[in-house]
């Protein structure tokens, strides 16, 4: 947290700003059913009419609630958004709820042992139908506003792959979201894919260059502090995502705090000179959120993750005209 901190400290600006901003971006990280933090976040933003959601990048998790939210709010506006968030994560706690111990459990074991390709031969995935069952995707094809920035890693090269707008399938959302270790590759056009959050988590450079909006608002919801040493074999893999998933924020973010003095001198925008990097942290809510598993979709934990989300963007909102803007510059 170190780079992190010392980049949204930096630049502290004083003077009057407009709040809360009339646009933003967001930029949504993964970190499986800690999103529903991220939904309690998004569907408190959704009822600030006075905020224009202007663009999104999103990956793995981030991306999925990046789906689920503009197909809805494609289809029904801000209350289709909030109706379309709440119906997918009332389903997925559902789903697991109704999946009975005596399968889930010795598929972790398997899981261990076994490639996805051995164990689910048939590339079973429930993410796959509640997608399609939730998202319409040929709408988001043809949404103009808001861009949405989709992160996935190629297999091959190891290397970032962006699905926007017009390239958006299940299979990118899925490709975002792929596990390697429990699902099969996503292949698209050939190329295979694993998740996007072990290259950006989320894309926060080529969000900023593209959207229009001088505010950004990251949604971090995967861990970076744990209170215990792991020394289980499952809190010692777990911890191990945590570190790799959470690094590729950190560098996204000296990169924005070494490039943005040299991009807002040529900007005529004054986008790059008027910068604000926010961030509303899962972990600041939940302070035991390392320790929880982000696979526990029981609803009681997903009810909290959403209502600690709330409050962080409600808190966010209710910045006063005193409170300092994280990052730079101008």
């Amino acid at each position: 947290m170190d780079i992190i901190k010392a980049a949204l400290d930096l630049g502290r600006r004083s003077g009057g700003r407009a709040w809360p901003p009339s646009r933003l971006a967001l930029a949504l990280q993964g970190g499986g059913s800690f999103g529903a933090f991220t939904w309690g976040a998004l569907e408190r933003l959704l009822e600030e009419e006075s905020i224009t959601l202007d663009a999104f990048s999103g990956a793995s998790a981030g991306a999925v609630n990046t789906a689920v939210l503009v197909s809805g709010l494609a289809e029904g506006g801000r209350e289709g958004a909030r109706q379309n968030l709440e119906k997918f994560w009332t389903r997925a706690s559902q789903t697991a709820t109704f999946l009975p111990k005596a399968v889930t459990v010795p598929l972790g074991f398997l899981a261990r042992a076994l490639s996805p390709y051995q164990f689910n031969p048939f590339d079973l995935n429930p993410l796959r139908v509640a997608l399609e069952d939730h998202v319409d995707f040929e709408r988001l094809r043809h949404v103009s506003s808001p861009r949405l920035l989709i992160a996935a890693t190629r297999v091959s090269t190891s290397s970032l792959r962006i699905f926007r707008n017009d390239e958006l399938t299940v299979d990118a959302v899925l490709a975002s979201a792929c596990l390697p270790l429990l699902h099969q590759s996503i292949e698209i056009d050939g190329e295979l894919y694993w998740d996007g959050g072990y290259i950006a988590n989320p894309p926060l450079t080529p969000l900023v260059m593209e959207t229009e909006a001088s505010d950004v608002l990251i949604i971090q919801i995967s861990p970076t502090k744990s209170q215990k040493a792991p020394r289980a074999r499952a809190d010692i893999e777990r911890r191990i995502d945590q570190i790799n998933f959470a690094s590729t924020l950190d560098r996204e973010i000296e990169a924005i705090r070494l490039l943005a003095p040299l991009c807002a001198g040529g900007d005529a925008s004054g986008k790059w000179a008027r910068l604000r990097l926010d961030r509303l942290s899962a972990e600041d809510a939940i302070e035991t959120l390392a320790e929880h598993s982000p696979g526990n979709l029981q609803w009681s934990f997903v009810s909290q993750l959403r209502e600690a989300g709330r409050a962080a963007a409600s808190d966010w909102i209710a910045q006063t005209g005193d409170f300092s803007p994280h990052f730079f510059t101008g």
